[in-house]
């Protein structure tokens, strides 16, 4: 019976890649063997994890949803042929004469799957590229007997039932006459071989799960949700069969001050309306250090001032994003008694201590909206 992958992230089917997304980050920084030491949750980390793996790929999500397994050799065939577990006509052929086609003995040794593991990294890490030291927990050679599967000085001997061949037939009678059907011999599963004297690390598989380190460069530029992949790092297939490739997913922490929109940094600023209005200069710090921002005088709230090439490196082209600087301006809360005589004398000044200014301001605001309704 396939496993239902959508249950194992507690979804339902249909969800949405974001859903998927949200899911696995939630499970995966509870279960990751990194944090959570017990046994169980290793197991449940590894089964999260293939299960992201399988609804994330559109290839294994249609068979998902078809109700096959695509991790299983039969299950992913026979997801495409109605999930009967056959791969094509040529197999169902075979299923009822038998001799149509002989396929022999398959391999013992099998490629391995592909592994993911997620990495936290903070923006400056993401923006410039870092190399990470990362644990992992994946099948690897068995040392002792180097994949054979057979105990030390002993060797694989050839299957008694099938002679070898790695499939035994038999014949019955139907309304088509006499039927041979050929399938995968059960003392060999199909490989024409028996191991008499397993090896007692690996018990006969090759492979055993071991924790390891490995260092991972991550180029600079790099954003949330991408994943870098490492040839071979995966999977030690069964029988010592090539290793799977292993997949990093990036996942950005948020920054204190930074925010990320692709290529571009944005931040905030806030200032006093005096230094709004004369104008000034800010020491900002930047990812690069610290920068000199200069504010114009009159510079309104809202208004947005860039500093070119302090964002992200571009990963498929040269150059680097913007950092966007938003302006906010503060208006005080509280004045003093001279603080306010000032202000009221300044606004004499200007000429915006009568009430009819503001008549006017609104006026001439009302005029240019709806002018700009009428087209003018």
């Amino acid at each position: 019976m396939a496993t239902d992958y959508y249950g194992v992230l507690g979804l339902a089917q249909g969800a949405t890649d974001s859903d998927i997304k949200k899911a696995y980050r939630r499970l995966a920084r509870d279960l990751h063997p990194d944090v959570n030491p017990d046994p169980a949750a290793k197991d449940r980390f590894q089964e999260v994890s293939r299960a992201y793996e399988a609804l994330t790929d559109p290839e294994k999500r249609r068979i998902v949803d078809l109700g096959g397994d695509p991790f299983d050799a039969a299950g992913g065939a026979g997801a495409g042929f109605g999930g009967a577990g056959f791969g094509g006509l040529g197999d169902i052929m075979d299923a009822f004469f038998g001799g149509a086609a002989t396929r022999g003995p398959r391999s013992r040794t099998r490629s391995g799957r592909d592994a993911l593991i997620p990495v936290e990294l903070e923006l400056d890490e993401t923006v410039f590229g870092v190399t990470k030291e990362i644990t992992v927990d994946t099948a690897v050679l068995c040392d002792t007997c180097a994949g054979a599967g057979t105990a030390p000085g002993t060797h694989a001997a050839t299957c008694a039932t099938c002679s070898g061949r790695g499939e035994v037939q038999s014949v019955q009678r139907g309304f088509l006459g006499q039927v041979v059907a050929s399938r995968p011999c059960p003392t060999c599963s199909g490989t024409g071989q028996v191991i008499p004297e397993p090896c007692p690390k690996c018990a006969g598989d090759g492979r055993v799960r071991a924790r390891r380190t490995i260092s991972v460069k991550v180029p600079a530029g790099v954003e949330d949700g991408m994943r870098i992949r490492l040839t071979g790092q995966g999977e030690v297939g069964p029988g010592g069969g090539p290793a799977g490739d292993l997949y990093v997913e990036v996942h950005e922490r948020p920054h204190e001050v930074f925010t990320r929109d692709g290529e571009d940094l944005h931040c905030r600023v806030t200032l006093p309306m005096t230094s709004a209005a004369l104008g000034t200069t800010l020491n900002l710090k930047t990812l690069d250090g610290e920068e000199e921002l200069d504010i114009r005088p009159g510079t309104q709230s809202g208004s947005v001032l860039t500093l070119r090439a302090h964002g992200a490196p571009r990963l498929r082209a040269t150059g680097r994003g913007n950092l966007l600087v938003h302006v906010e301006v503060q208006t005080p809360t509280r004045l003093d008694g001279e603080q306010e005589k000032l202000l009221r004398e300044l606004a004499a000044l200007r000429g915006e201590d009568r009430a009819d200014s503001h008549r006017e301001a609104q006026g001439g605001l009302f005029s240019r909206v709806r002018d700009a309704f009428n087209g003018r």
